[in-house]
């Protein structure tokens, strides 16, 4: 709880109060921080122990000057200065208290001196629980860890940047989250009162507008002036992040209002009602029912829609209304792949009427590029076919960053929330089912059942090729993981784009939490941040956390790995090491067959991540993570998955480098 407040002294006590001794003051103020805090910092401390681990390093006690310093007035400081200097309620109390009313769990950081005011507050006045402060060794590792959070458990993170050089090291993290619609709250410290700043880096680490950085992929951004400014661009921030189209909003946190005497003004509650999604006109919801219902071939495709079970429930309802096959983008997990309308993106090819539910690129889902020297495209859909669209895009679009994708002019297109408009959807299409149509479901059923059926089975032995292969296959590691996961309540943190999406052709993957989708951006760096931070949302369900995590884009951000072994956060990781950068390899190869120079030199040069190797078991193991590898032999890999998951069981994070095939 918050200390009482207390009186400003008559100036008559002020020279009295002045010789009061400083540590003695703080300790008291404090009290109530220190004793929230006390267990929990007891247990850690006696884990550490138990564990082996070395004392923390004491401090030098205090030299004659320095405990003359604590209790006598400075030379050249009057006794109403001195006494000026303590602050009795600090302004960034206000702050972490704005922070709790809010909802925020967690808060990101790597410290930072203009944020130095707001750090106390959370670790002394409000004991370092809710919020909790995860150390992080990079302001993109914190970012990241944000975006995984957010896809697992529904709720921003707070991430604490400092100022200028934090926000420009969080502007890779941040624009993947903004492509990937995924909400965060940056606050950014900063002294923007020149006369405040201290000499030096404090200057350089100032701006007159440090969210400049990063403006053009955030939602919306303030700097407030006084603390009641602050509470209510706080609220507002975390409204507007957490509306579809959900993602980051940034608030400024001045120095000087967080390190200043607040005074004993009552600012109040702060509360928020968070908008509901919105949803599409009713009329135009009905005409996209006739026309789905109208359909020989009706074929659903949904990207970044749902945003829960709910969502992929909803989703299901509607598909089996129509027996309609849905093509999963996978952006999220909005379709269980073990049913069977769960199809490929070769049923668009047959469809009359595709119904797109968030689509990240609509143009991209009807055409594919043919010829890029000539700008020539193919439709992939029937010429006839009509394109209905629901989604909230046109919502909320900026222009600099080109992530929306090429325009596509839908012939109905319904702006609005898919996952909050669907079941609007269903309703108007089961009601609106003449009985023919319905009749009609049965012999859809049984048609997409046998397509399901035979995709699943030429995915199994397509695994089978390789399957004793060196290096390993990635359809070999998948089938191993396989093992290791099957008898939990697993789910996976990674993407499994770039190895040949083996997870969802071999896994069941039926649950929205068993697969977060890739990272919106494709900015390298995302993998282990993303994979801990989601692995941190997942902790308190006991899942079984699984990150197959590339090796080029591991190398991006591996003080990811000292952060989970830090905070206790089990994550079982497992490389997916092809020793380079695969997909930059193949580009280089199309430009050397397309300029008749041949392909010798486009593995190594660029692209390799070796001679030498990197030693990525050893990387792990230095941030304090079990690790095992390089795993070389395939016969090898799941006794080493085996004894990596025990780890994981005992509620740590475990590491095993895996040498693959490409792709």
């Amino acid at each position: 709880m918050k200390p009482d407040k207390q009186p400003h002294p008559d100036p008559s006590e002020r020279e009295e109060a002045a010789r009061v001794n400083r540590r003695d003051f703080l300790s008291s103020a404090v009290a109530a921080g220190v004793a929230a805090a006390g267990a929990g910092a007891a247990a850690n401390a006696s884990a550490r122990q138990a564990a082996g681990d070395a004392q923390e390093p004491g401090a030098m006690p205090p030299t004659a000057a320095q405990e003359a310093m604590e209790s006598e007035i400075p030379d050249g400081y009057t006794a109403g200065q001195a006494r000026e200097y303590f602050v009795r309620n600090p302004g960034s109390d206000f702050m972490l208290d704005v922070i709790r009313q809010l909802g925020l769990e967690y808060i990101a950081t790597n410290p930072g001196s203009s944020f130095r005011g707001l750090q106390e507050s959370i670790v002394n006045y409000g004991g370092n629980q809710a919020p909790e402060l995860l150390t992080c060794v990079h302001e993109e590792q914190a970012a990241a860890m944000a975006h995984g959070y957010y896809k697992v458990g529904g709720k921003p993170m707070g991430v604490l940047c400092h100022g200028t050089v934090g926000l420009q090291h969080a502007s890779m993290a941040v624009y993947n989250a903004w492509c990937d619609r995924a909400p965060m709250m940056l606050l950014a410290g900063n002294h923007l009162e020149a006369t405040d700043r201290r000499a030096g880096v404090e200057w350089s680490h100032s701006a007159q507008d440090c969210v400049r950085v990063i403006r053009d992929y955030i939602k919306w951004d303030d700097m407030p002036l006084s603390l009641r400014h602050y509470a209510e661009s706080m609220a507002r921030g975390l409204k507007i992040a957490m509306t579809p189209p959900a993602g980051p909003v940034a608030v400024v946190l001045d120095g000087h209002l967080q390190e200043a005497e607040a005074g004993d003004r009552d600012l109040g509650p702060v509360a928020v009602t968070l908008n509901r999604p919105p949803t599409g006109d009713e009329a135009a919801v009905a005409e996209a029912a006739r026309w789905l219902l109208e359909a020989e071939s009706p074929v659903i495709v949904a990207d970044l829609m749902a945003r829960d079970q709910v969502g992929v429930e909803r989703l299901v309802a509607l598909a089996e209304a129509l027996q309609a096959p849905v093509v999963n983008q996978f952006g999220r997990m909005n379709f269980p792949n073990t049913h069977h309308l769960s199809q490929g993106a070769a049923a668009v090819a047959q469809a009359d009427v595709v119904l797109g539910l968030e689509l990240f690129d609509v143009w991209g889902v009807i055409n594919t590029v043919r010829d890029r020297v000539h700008r020539d495209s193919v439709r992939k859909a029937r010429p006839d076919a009509r394109v209905i669209s629901i989604g909230s895009n046109d919502l909320f679009t900026k222009s600099n960053y080109q992530n929306f994708q090429r325009f596509y002019p839908s012939d109905l297109s319904i702006a609005g929330d898919a996952q909050a408009t669907l079941p609007l959807l269903t309703d108007a299409a089961l009601s609106g089912m003449t009985p023919a149509r319905r009749a009609s479901n049965a012999a859809r059923e049984a048609r997409w059942r046998e397509v399901h059926s035979l995709a699943r089975g030429q995915a199994l032995d397509d695994a089978r090729y390789g399957w004793n292969a060196v290096p390993v296959s990635t359809a070999r590691l998948y089938a191993e993981l396989w093992q290791v996961v099957k008898d939990r309540d697993w789910a996976l943190v990674s993407d499994d784009g770039a190895q040949s999406r083996w997870a969802r052709r071999l896994w069941p993957i039926e649950r929205h939490y068993q697969y977060i989708g890739r990272s919106g951006g494709a900015g390298l760096g995302y993998g282990a941040p993303a994979a801990v931070g989601a692995a941190l949302a997942h902790r308190p369900e006991g899942r079984f956390a699984l990150n197959v995590q590339k090796d080029g884009d591991m190398m991006y951000t591996p003080g990811a790995f000292w952060t989970a072994a830090y905070h206790g956060i089990p994550l079982l990781t497992v490389t997916h090491n092809n020793q380079g950068y695969h997909q930059e390899y193949m580009h280089l190869q199309r430009m050397a067959a397309r300029r008749q120079r041949g392909i010798e030199s486009s593995w190594r040069v660029g692209n390799e991540l070796r001679n030498p190797d990197i030693d990525l078991a050893g990387i792990a193991r230095a941030t304090g993570v079990w690790a095992e590898g390089p795993i070389l032999d395939p016969a090898d890999l799941g006794p080493a998955l085996a004894r990596a998951a025990e780890v994981v069981d005992g509620g740590e994070p475990a590491f095993v480098d895996v040498r693959c095939q490409p792709r």
